[in-house]
């Protein structure tokens, strides 16, 4: 049986040094090969970790009998024909997200996962963090009520991307959140934008997606390349109390807010009675013990791989935010339209 895994972390630019960090201390993994077509990444990444191979063609990896699983950091329309080329192959696969550009490509890599009977695993690496893990927890408790809705602000300027708009770059993160927590698939989709056309034409630079899950719950996500501040923010809204997660907060990244609406038995007759309805009650933060999200991320991989467990984070996971993501393109395209998904 074996008791360690090789990897090859495929794409040394914005995201893969950060995996390459983590594999390379993850227990039970052996960080054999970097690739990158860019040698100057390569070099950088040699000084770093000298006892990694370094190559420029992916090809070489694939070749590489010695390796049992790649993990793949590339612009996202490179993600589907090397994850299928290695899982042809017989080798495990990381995809940064989102995992591929269509949902047919989707399916396709989950479908040939479960052929070979291999590890697929998506980089949804907000799922192992403490803060969204106590999320899930204090929904699950029914401390905030029955859900309502749930919106989120992903704002920043930049990082341009030139293959994907601002949904398919940023969104991700959130719709991953958003499935995690409520358990309950997409039934719908409308999503709005513009682009920026002297930076970015043709590729929407700031969007608003609405989501309609089948369990009844509403969500709006704001993205956006084009905001001056940095803004990390989502609310969940109970019928009890609502909480806010702010991932820019150094300390309080969780509150829960005893807010809501009381409505009197009888209704009310006075204005009195009608301000009395509003309840504003106390403000509390969670404690949470922080580690590294990406750091449990990579040693699940590892683990799930010996293991041949699910992962958290599975190709089914991944399939289905491509399919909110690929819906939010149709209505896009069609001027805000709602887009009913077909699971």
């Amino acid at each position: 049986m074996t008791t360690n895994v090789n990897i090859a972390v495929i794409g040394c630019g914005y995201w893969g040094p950060n995996l390459i960090r983590n594999f390379n201390n993850a227990t039970n993994c052996t960080l054999k090969t970097l690739c990158d077509a860019n040698q100057k990444r390569l070099d950088a990444m040699k000084a770093l970790y000298p006892q990694t191979q370094t190559v420029l063609d992916y090809q070489q990896v694939l070749n590489d009998q010695d390796i049992q699983a790649v993990v793949i950091a590339l612009p996202v329309h490179l993600h589907y024909p090397i994850a299928k080329a290695a899982l042809e192959i017989g080798k495990h696969v990381l995809v940064e997200k989102p995992m591929t550009s269509s949902v047919e490509q989707s399916k396709e890599l989950v479908a040939l996962a479960k052929q070979k009977n291999l590890t697929l695993m998506v980089g949804h690496t907000f799922i192992y963090s403490a803060p969204v893990r106590t999320i899930k927890e204090i929904v699950k408790s029914g401390e905030l009520g029955d859900l309502i809705y749930m919106s989120s602000r992903r704002l920043n300027l930049g990082l341009f991307q030139k293959d994907i708009n601002v949904t398919w770059d940023l969104a991700p993160h959130d719709l991953a959140i958003m499935l995690y927590i409520l358990g309950s698939d997409a039934e719908s989709v409308n999503c709005t934008g513009v682009d920026a056309a002297k930076i970015s034409e043709k590729i929407e630079a700031i969007t608003s997606l609405s989501v309609k899950f089948k369990n009844g719950v509403f969500a709006n996500i704001q993205s956006s390349w084009l905001d001056p501040n940095k803004v990390r923010e989502m609310t969940f809204v109970g019928t009890k109390k609502m909480l806010v997660f702010n991932d820019v907060e150094q300390f309080e990244k969780i509150k829960i807010y005893d807010k809501g609406i009381d409505v009197p038995d009888a209704g009310y007759s006075t204005f009195a009675d009608f301000v009395f309805a509003y309840r504003n009650g106390d403000m509390y933060s969670p404690s949470l013990k922080m580690v590294e999200p990406l750091k449990l991320e990579a040693q699940h991989f590892i683990d799930c791989i010996l293991s041949g467990q699910t992962p958290e984070t599975s190709g089914e996971d991944g399939l289905k935010v491509v399919q909110i993501l690929e819906a939010s393109s149709s209505s896009l395209q069609q001027h805000g339209a709602q887009i009913v998904l077909q699971n």
